[in-house]
């Protein structure tokens, strides 16, 4: 997640979060999510016939171990900055989707695409990106997103839809959504219709603590039954926020159905066009579902909220590495997207 020019909120201390065996495993010791890639996609098929079993072939184990791999500094142009870039290129082809690396001015994304049966016109994006700054792991930003993306493709990729499955790694998201914006432009220019998008934007760290969570300035005036939601649960850093246009009102209530399926509590924040273009509220555009407002296309930033609950954000107080994460909230997190994204594409039996 870039760094808005805005003031944020004030920053709150981290917590150590053990992982939740329970809640799908834990990482398997010396598995290198970038090595023996075919045994992996030999191993990935999901036989369920509904959304929500689709969501529950989430493997906690796999993200973690695709999280491991990615964390590690990878600022555009590094070798583990291409690491990543082909890892997300070798997991999308094994996983059924025709790849494509979108070569720009300045940067690479990797786009998948999986081409729907009745209704292939219409395209759901999910995506996320994998660059981040020098000189820190960007475990939570964003290797958490990339893992959740993996995970996504692994899953629905082998499926048919009704509808066009599209999923991206975007490039340069931290000096200014670049490389979702390169997309997104030619992406209009071609007239795709993209009838919603997910912006993968940190997935991975809470806090069980009153107070722990912080709002953006105004938020409860903007937002006061949301405002309430989280005051009510005593400003705890455990949920997961939507970050939206209010035309996606729909997709938001499936999502936020399918948090309570699995037990993850979702925040909706559903904003009008011009409140989502008003740079005084520059904090709810600081992902690439932003780059895709700007081009008149809805977008969803999935979201723990970065820096409002995190102070090792951009390493800023600390490591941002694996051992801050809550890998069991990052599998709710990731199977309910998955149970979002299926009902939109629309399973074909």
């Amino acid at each position: 997640m870039f760094r808005s020019r805005l003031l944020v909120a004030a920053l709150v201390a981290p917590t150590l979060i053990a992982c939740d065996s329970s809640s799908g495993g834990s990482a398997t010791p010396g598995n290198d999510a970038g090595s023996d890639a075919a045994g992996d996609a030999a191993v990935a098929t999901c036989s369920a016939s509904s959304a929500d079993g689709l969501a529950d072939c989430v493997e906690q184990s796999r993200l973690e171990a695709d999280v491991t791999f990615v964390a590690q500094p990878r600022p555009p142009g590094s070798a583990h900055w291409q690491a990543v870039q082909d890892l997300c290129a070798e997991r999308f082809a094994q996983y059924g989707f025709e790849v494509t690396r979108h070569k720009y001015a300045t940067g690479v994304n990797v786009i998948g695409k999986r081409v729907g049966t009745s209704k292939p016109s219409e395209q759901i994006v999910v995506s996320a990106h994998y660059d981040h700054i020098p000189g820190c792991a960007g475990a939570d930003d964003n290797a958490t997103g990339v893992a959740g993306l993996l995970e996504a493709a692994r899953i629905l990729g082998p499926k048919s839809f009704e509808r066009t499955l599209v999923v991206a790694c975007w490039d340069e998201e931290e000096d200014g959504l670049i490389g979702s914006q390169a997309y997104a432009m030619e992406a209009k220019s071609r007239g795709d219709d993209v009838v919603e998008m997910f912006s993968l934007e940190m997935l991975g760290y809470t806090k069980d603590e009153p107070n722990a969570q912080q709002v953006p300035a105004g938020f409860e005036i903007l937002f006061p039954a949301e405002y309430k939601q989280v005051q009510d649960n005593e400003f705890r850093a455990d949920f997961l926020a939507l970050v939206a246009l209010d035309t996606s009102k729909s997709t938001l209530d499936t999502f936020a159905a399918q948090g309570t399926r699995v037990g993850l509590p979702v925040v909706r924040l559903p904003l009008t066009i011009a409140q989502a273009t008003n740079p005084l509220l520059g904090d709810l555009q600081r992902s690439d579902h932003a780059a895709f407002w700007q081009e008149g296309y809805p977008g969803i930033m999935v979201t723990d909220t970065s820096n409002f609950r995190y102070q090792n954000y951009h390493c800023a107080l600390g490591p941002d590495d694996v051992s801050q994460l809550d890998f069991a909230f990052m599998t709710k997190v990731t199977r309910a997207q998955i149970g979002t994204t299926a009902e939109g594409l629309a399973l074909v039996p």
